[in-house]
């Protein structure tokens, strides 16, 4: 499995990527435990990384970041949202995953994927905050937001999902019937 798993002190910052094809970065608060979730998010990560090589998407990696223990809900969020800042990578276009975001369908998720691939960006940073969501400074950061519907979803459920997505996404780069408009 293809999983780092970091607590919320991590300093540290991911290498940029020197290819010309850009590489994906799901990070997450919180763990998927052993069971369907992890093995259903595990299939989609694996079918991503085979696909996305032939449609200039290097990796795919899913980096999972320990959830706060702060009794208070905004020192939660603050902790959590720091450390999702600090595994970005310079130039890298990062993406919100967050309740008041944009209902994108599977084609403009894919179109706004490859203008990113095309433009040489190094990486895409997919931000996948704890139970109490992710702080202002990295909603404000983020280049693009994206909701899944008006449904308030388990991170975990958000994850699968958006893994789904980059799935479909990439198939629909490839010419795949995977995806039928």
């Amino acid at each position: 499995m293809r999983y780092a798993f970091l607590s919320s002190t991590f300093r540290g910052t991911c290498p940029n990527a020197r290819e010309t094809t850009m590489r994906l970065i799901v990070a997450a608060i919180g763990r998927l435990k052993a069971g369907p979730e992890r093995e259903l998010a595990e299939r989609y990560r694996d079918r991503i990384a085979k696909a996305g090589r032939a449609v200039g998407l290097r990796d795919i990696e899913i980096i999972e970041i320990r959830e706060s223990r702060a009794q208070d809900a905004r020192r939660r969020v603050l902790e959590e949202s720091i450390a999702l800042a600090n595994i970005i990578p310079e130039r890298a276009v990062v993406i919100a995953l967050d309740e008041t975001g944009e209902n994108l369908n599977s084609d403009a998720i894919t179109g706004v994927l490859r203008s990113w691939r095309d433009a040489a960006r190094p990486a895409a940073v997919f931000c996948i905050g704890g139970a109490d969501g992710l702080g202002p400074e990295l909603r404000s950061r983020a280049d693009l937001t994206v909701a899944f519907g008006a449904a308030t979803w388990p991170h975990q459920f958000v994850r699968i999902m958006l893994l789904e997505q980059l799935y479909r996404a990439v198939t629909i780069l490839a010419g795949h019937p995977y995806h039928r408009a």
